[in-house]
């Protein structure tokens, strides 16, 4: 995986940004992207795909990442906004910000998928790039582990929905749950019109 990304590297290209981000598909919540950058020398064990890591090994790697990368950035759109710009828009947008909060300027930007931003970086999309590139892989566990925990604290307020462990996505008994005791203000309600009509 670093070699995928050390294959961007060249005499104007010294700092790369990894970019993804988490939440397109719940029903709830708020979509969350980060940016990350590492030097070339680093390597943390057991960075893969975020989606195909243990909750608690996305835990682990989190304080790796965070304590390991020359920088990292986070981007949060919330439910009000994605059923405004739609999701899609709001995805790129969390990135751009994740991009916007580095403290460090990257000269190339590493995108998850096949969809950039605008940006006067040169960015570059990569199908399943969380499966390739480390730094897309570290940034997919910072959005996830940070989207997690912000969904964890909001079910406090809303327990009847069971975020702690859906995490906002439509699960049987969070589609249940909403039939039950209907939408609260973080649901997207352009996701819930078939379910609620």
């Amino acid at each position: 995986m670093k070699n995928f990304d050390r294959r961007y590297l060249n005499k104007s290209i010294n700092k790369i940004a990894g970019v993804d981000e988490a939440g397109r598909g719940p029903l709830a919540g708020p979509v969350v992207a980060a940016a990350v950058i590492f030097d070339d020398e680093t390597v943390i064990d057991g960075i893969n795909d975020s989606k195909k890591l243990t909750e608690k090994k996305r835990e682990e790697l989190f304080e790796l990442i965070v304590n390991q990368s020359l920088s990292y950035g986070i981007g949060i759109i919330d439910q009000k906004e994605i059923d405004e710009i739609n999701i899609l828009q709001a995805a790129l947008k969390a990135m751009k910000a994740a991009v916007n909060n580095l403290n460090i300027k990257p000269q190339l930007i590493l995108i998850d998928g096949n969809k950039t931003f605008n940006s006067d970086i040169p960015c570059k999309a990569i199908v399943k790039g969380d499966g390739k590139s480390f730094s897309i892989a570290a940034a997919s566990i910072i959005a996830k582990v940070t989207r997690d925990r912000l969904m964890i604290n909001a079910a406090k307020n809303f327990p009847n929905y069971l975020w702690e462990k859906n995490k906002g996505y439509g699960t049987k008994q969070h589609i249940e749950a909403i039939k039950k005791y209907g939408l609260t203000p973080l649901h997207r309600k352009t996701f819930l019109s078939r379910i609620i009509s």
